[in-house]
């Protein structure tokens, strides 16, 4: 991490749902930033539905803001990566993400360029000795739209070069910017504990909000999925790429 670096916001990020899905990579290449490059694990391309909770949110790592350090998240998101010098650096690309705080989507909106919305939601999480559920609600145009998972079992670290390994350890952060410009961040966690899931999905109108080729993949069921206990997180302020 280079010294220069500031942070932006802290936070914990809890109970994580991540729905994965499969995608021709045409369908992601209009959204790659300039100086990246469309990344993919074991050939295939995933495009990613996460909810989670924002939780003790902190602006430059000790400003809590009244009513705005507990709110969910969901985003819909694709992975990238960035070669600099000799370190590959892989990261994450938004195509939109969700919080029922307008706030906190505008400073998104206006400080990383992110293509944030605000939208009434909703979370709940069950926690059990051998059993988990975690599910985000959001409300648009009058209607409900919820991502789930649950599990069976105790967490764990993934395996080495897993596909959940490879879809939680992304520590970048990629936006297109107009004309051409990118903005590039860094996020910084430990590595998270997941439990694979006994069932995972998507209900509701996905269209309204990502569009109809996004919304017709996001009712299909993932390919894979799985719930990540999270962890306090570092988001770092953003640069532009030369």
């Amino acid at each position: 991490m280079a010294k220069l670096e500031k942070i932006f916001l802290s936070a914990e990020w809890l109970h994580l749902a991540i729905l994965n899905y499969v995608v021709d990579p045409s369908l992601l290449r209009p959204h790659v930033p300039n100086g990246t490059t469309l990344d993919s694990f074991d050939g295939k391309t995933y495009l990613s539905l996460v909810g989670f909770y924002f939780h003790k949110t902190k602006l430059f790592g000790k400003i809590s803001v009244p009513f705005h350090s507990e709110f969910e998240e969901v985003n819909l998101r694709f992975y990238v990566r960035r070669q600099v010098d000799e370190v590959v650096r892989r990261g994450v690309v938004f195509i939109k993400e969700i919080v029922p705080k307008p706030a906190i989507a505008l400073t998104a909106r206006v400080i990383y360029g992110e293509n944030y919305v605000s939208l009434p939601m909703k979370h709940k999480v069950a926690l059990g000795v051998d059993k988990t559920e975690v599910a985000y609600s959001w409300k648009q145009y009058g209607q409900w739209s919820r991502l789930f998972a649950r599990s069976t079992g105790v967490s764990k670290q993934p395996a080495e070069n897993s596909l959940e390994q490879y879809i939680t350890e992304h520590y970048w952060g990629y936006s297109r910017q107009k004309l051409g410009r990118t903005l590039e961040y860094h996020v910084t966690h430990i590595p998270w504990r997941v439990w694979s899931t006994s069932s995972a999905g998507f209900a509701g109108n996905a269209a309204e909000l990502y569009g109809s080729e996004f919304g017709e993949i996001l009712l299909c069921q993932p390919d894979s999925a799985c719930i990540a206990d999270g962890s306090p997180v570092n988001v770092y302020t953003a640069t532009e790429l030369r």
